[in-house]
């Protein structure tokens, strides 16, 4: 009997086959750590660079961004420490532009540019320096609503300077100023809510309208060493609110007061007072590019003067004409929400 070989089965004996695996899904592509970062390092440089050159077109941001200008050197270590939390050596590197910018900016502001040791006493206090071919003025903002005026008063007599100028005076606190000041100043004025105290014979005095009441005047104080025109100026008041910087009426007033200093006779010229700007803000401009600042060239620091608690900005300055600054300085609060700035000034 014939028989034939069958071929094994192998239905069902072989494993099923092993599907092929999926194909990977593509990454998509990331950026690069810190890119992000990079471009704001840049781009605080930039503005930091062209600040002067910001529109004021929107809300007058560019008036702020130049009225906080010093402190947007915070960018650099708060980038720095982001690119840090990254690993981002490139935006590390970055970070380097906000730097440099604001150290270009304002590192000659940090060193001490006063040309007398002697001409601040002990850094905080004043001395009449009038006869020795100086003049020690003193500007404050003394706050109608400050609790202690008697204090206040007795402060700024302690500083001794040769003429005091004092802003936002109110009628019941204008009494105590007068009554307090008057055995170190036999010469005063007052016109509305600012007034000039003086060792020296004031003449001349006069109100100059910078607005629709009483915020600015002048007179001529006859020191030893000549005369010299000084003002007191008292500019509006600006708001941070949902419309901005509201900084029109201000405006207007620095326009009035650089018209009355441009017709100002006198060779020497010193305007204090309370400027609700800093000297950076281009839209003091048209006082600032008549007068220098006796803080910047002869200061120690920025100077800030409000709010007195914890001052951010310097809004109170000294600004001269056919003076030499010899050193500016701050005083320690008083009662006020400003603190006083004096300045010791050469003929």
């Amino acid at each position: 009997m014939l028989t034939t070989e069958e071929e094994p089965s192998t239905r069902g004996d072989a494993p099923d086959p092993t599907p092929a695996p999926a194909p990977p899904t593509p990454t998509p592509p990331q950026r690069a750590p810190g890119r992000l970062l990079v471009l704001l390092a840049l781009l605080s440089a930039a503005l930091m660079a062209l600040h002067a050159h910001l529109p004021d077109t929107a809300l007058n941001l560019g008036s702020l961004f130049q009225t906080l200008l010093p402190w947007t050197g915070l960018a650099a270590p708060a980038l720095l420490a982001l690119a840090a939390v990254r690993r981002s050596r490139l935006a590390a590197i970055a970070v380097l532009a906000p730097a440099l910018v604001w150290a270009t900016l304002f590192a000659p502001t940090l060193t001490d540019k006063s040309k007398s040791a002697s001409a601040t006493g002990n850094g905080t206090t004043g001395h009449g320096t009038t006869g020795q071919g100086g003049l020690t003025v003193l500007s404050h903002n003394v706050d109608e609503a400050n609790p202690d005026p008697v204090g206040t008063a007795r402060a700024l007599a302690g500083a001794e300077a040769d003429v005091l100028a004092l802003v936002e005076l109110s009628e019941d606190s204008t009494p105590v100023y007068e009554r307090e000041l008057a055995a170190a100043y036999p010469h005063h004025a007052v016109l509305g809510g600012v007034g000039l105290w003086s060792r020296h014979r004031l003449s001349a005095v006069a109100e100059v309208e910078i607005m629709p009441w009483t915020r600015a005047m002048r007179a001529t104080a006859a020191t030893p060493e000549g005369p010299v025109a000084v003002y007191a100026a008292h500019l509006a008041s600006v708001r941070v609110s949902g419309a901005g910087f509201t900084t029109a009426r201000r405006n207007e007033a620095a326009r009035a007061l650089a018209s009355a200093v441009r017709a100002e006779p006198a060779p020497r010229v010193v305007v204090l007072g309370d400027f609700n700007g800093t000297y950076q803000d281009r839209a003091l401009a048209p006082v600032t590019s008549q007068l220098r600042s006796a803080q910047r060239e002869a200061g120690n620091g920025f100077g800030f003067t409000y709010p007195a608690g914890f001052p951010v900005v310097r809004i109170d300055d000294v600004l001269v004409k056919g003076m030499d600054p010899l050193a500016a300085w701050t005083l320690p609060a008083t009662g006020s929400d400003h603190r006083p700035v004096a300045a010791t000034l050469r003929f």
